[in-house]
């Protein structure tokens, strides 16, 4: 038998300003509504081809959530696709809530609940022929070509019960640079290439060696983050020159302020982090390695 291979897309669904999601999940009977629809909008880069079957988790996920290491939750969708009952005939698999709790895997993090931007993961899976073919033309169409149809808008609307700006598909690949663009804006550019480095080449190593960033480490996915006294801290700082005992302990509380808000973001991208006492900045880059 030949194996499938798989392919990951998103429903991406831009809340509108103030709005959250009441419930992250929706019910089988609602999931199975919006993938229908999902299947139609889909028509145009699948076509008539009748061996692939798409596969939509019917819950919404923030961003950070889908981007973690070797891609859990549209594994946990490719493996449950695996698992079902086999058909001559595409098969549109879509799966939900039952009494209010996802199957294993696909349940959203309330932790994660409150961002504006919310994505809907599927799967389509098939012959590598055909999904290979349909991937390269979603790959160079979607971003131009992929808003939702206007009922599949309605319908995540009204399923969800929170108003909707936006309703678009995109690949995989497309939410990584979106997400990508969306960290450069927000001041986070240097931490986005550990993140990169975890997600597509988690068997490398990747540095945040910038200052005045902290300095960071990954490998194997743990983040090593050099924690340092102010005297070892002002050694790998430049422009210091001047400051007075006062400005300096603001600039290193700064400073360690920049350090738990990259922990955080690594640690919501699924690496572990840990914090490694550094002795002196000369050796803090042995230490982070060892």
């Amino acid at each position: 038998m030949i194996e499938p291979v798989y392919s990951f897309g998103l429903l991406a669904l831009e809340l509108c300003p103030g709005q959250h999601l009441p419930a992250a999940q929706l019910t089988v009977a609602q999931s199975e509504r919006l993938g229908s629809l999902l299947a139609e909008d889909l028509r145009p880069w699948i076509g008539p081809l009748t061996a692939i079957d798409i596969s939509l988790a019917g819950a919404a996920f923030d961003p950070v959530e889908i981007l973690r290491p070797g891609w859990p939750v549209h594994a946990e969708i490719a493996r449950l696709t695996h698992l079902a009952p086999k058909s001559a005939d595409a098969r549109l698999l879509c799966f939900g809530a039952a009494e209010d709790r996802m199957p294993e895997g696909l349940q959203p993090d309330p932790v994660h609940a409150q961002g504006p931007l919310r994505w809907l993961p599927f799967v389509l899976s098939g012959p590598a022929e055909q999904i290979h073919a349909v991937q390269d033309s979603m790959e160079a169409e979607l971003m131009e070509r992929g808003m939702a149809g206007a009922a599949t808008a309605l319908c995540a609307q009204e399923a969800f019960a929170a108003d909707i700006e936006h309703a678009r598909y995109m690949t995989l690949h497309d939410g990584v640079a979106m997400m990508a663009m969306q960290y450069g804006h927000s001041g986070l550019e240097p931490v986005w290439p550990l993140i990169e480095t975890a997600l597509f080449a988690p068997q490398q190593a990747a540095w945040l060696d910038a200052p005045p960033e902290p300095l960071v480490y990954v490998n194997s996915g743990t983040a090593h983050i050099a924690l340092l006294d102010e005297h070892a801290w002002v050694k790998l700082q430049s422009g210091l020159e001047g400051k007075n005992g006062e400005q300096l302990e603001t600039l290193f509380q700064m400073f360690q302020m920049r350090q738990r808000q990259i922990a955080a973001l690594l640690e919501a991208h699924g690496l572990s982090v840990e914090f490694d006492f550094c002795a002196d900045a000369e050796s803090a880059r042995d230490t982070l390695q060892r």
